[in-house]
């Protein structure tokens, strides 16, 4: 392994560069011990935690990682500011780029999508009677597809946190999350309704990338899937 502590951007030479994304918050936690059991190590600064860096060099001089919000992973991604990187499915789901290839599950991030509503309005409520409902949620477009398939018209309010309390203030009946363990829910009164969808971080890919730079590509995403399959055995 080389020597990590002489690494630095150098942004004469960053263009060339292959860019793996990758998401702030928990889902990192889970994500890193991947990312450097395939070879890739970043700078130290990756791990500081008084670092105000975005972008960091690694220990293979031809790719660089940056680090930004889940929900903007797929973007960089689809938009080709990075060539790859680490989402969960209900961000893929939401934007629905073209661009955008997940060829492989990684298997961490595991949760599931799914409405909620106060546990008093359950006690009185048909799900299957529902005609128009209005949602607050962070991913309106897969809300409005889910429903939409039902038959049912679905009224997003698009909120990006603190969604358990629109139902306790009255801005809406109904909220569709991301649900790990329940606990949020349960301690702010409300329950699940249904499951829109189970939800494990992807590798996602650029489809132009994958053409144009196909060894480099190939060879990280050969080396994903080989840490994958390493840790299921």
């Amino acid at each position: 392994m080389e020597d990590t502590g002489s690494m630095a951007f150098d942004a004469r030479d960053s263009a060339d560069k292959l860019v793996l994304a990758l998401p702030k918050g928990r889902i990192l936690d889970e994500a890193m011990p991947l990312v450097r059991a395939t070879g890739l190590i970043p700078e130290p600064a990756f791990d500081d935690p008084r670092s105000r860096q975005l972008r960091f060099a690694t220990n293979h001089p031809d790719v660089d990682i940056i680090r930004v919000r889940s929900f903007d992973v797929a973007t960089f991604v689809a938009f080709g500011a990075a060539h790859l990187g680490i989402a969960g499915n209900d961000v893929i789901m939401e934007f629905n780029y073209p661009e955008l290839h997940a060829p492989l599950d990684l298997g961490i991030g595991a949760c599931k999508l799914a409405v909620a509503e106060s546990a008093s309005l359950l006690a009185q409520d048909d799900p299957q009677r529902w005609s128009h409902i209005r949602v607050a949620t962070k991913y309106p477009e897969i809300t409005r597809r889910h429903f939409a398939a039902r038959g049912v018209q679905a009224e997003c309010i698009k909120l990006n946190g603190a969604m358990e309390l629109a139902p306790v203030l009255g801005l809406c009946r109904r909220i569709v999350d991301l649900v790990s363990t329940g606990s949020t829910l349960r301690a702010n009164g409300l329950v699940e309704v249904e499951t829109i969808t189970q939800v494990t971080s992807r590798l996602v890919v650029n489809r132009t990338a994958m053409k144009v730079r196909a060894r480099e590509m190939a060879f990280w995403l050969d080396r994903f899937r080989e840490v994958c399959h390493a840790r299921a055995a």
